[in-house]
């Protein structure tokens, strides 16, 4: 099992929920046994690039849902597993999220992502709208 920065990924994590911040993602690897954050941005798209076929990663993204009448953040928990990922590390992803997990806590929707394809933002924010209830708006945005 690996250890988990808990300080480094905590100030990250208030810093993407926060409403006075332009951060919207967050995005913790592995370095040897530590996860840590490696990186914050504002460009949900940049993140979803970093990431390699080889790795394994969790990602905490802020997207702005709702209709005309009434816009909130709403939040999402991405694993990411590459496709070239060994089964050993696959299968022990799931503990390392467990851990995450402790601390990145607050999110409407989780997802498990093995395929660049699957990292779809569009996808995300529909599952994530879908996640959150009725939309009472009149229509037109």
């Amino acid at each position: 099992m690996s250890t988990l920065n808990k300080e480094e990924v905590c100030t990250a994590y208030e810093d993407v929920r926060a409403d006075d911040t332009e951060t919207t993602w967050l995005i913790c690897r592995y370095n040897e046994k530590e996860i840590g954050v490696s990186g914050t941005g504002t460009d949900i798209d940049e993140c979803f690039k970093q990431l390699t076929d080889d790795e394994r990663a969790f990602i905490y993204i802020r997207l702005e849902t709702g209709d005309e009448m009434s816009k909130r953040a709403k939040f999402a928990f991405i694993t990411w597993i590459g496709p070239d990922v060994g089964a050993l590390k696959k299968a022990k992803t799931s503990t390392d999220k467990a851990t995450v997990k402790k601390v990145v806590s607050i999110f409407a929707k989780e997802f498990l992502v093995d395929t660049k394809h699957d990292l779809s933002l569009g996808r995300i924010e529909e599952e994530v709208r879908k996640a959150g209830g009725a939309n009472y708006g009149t229509g037109s945005r």
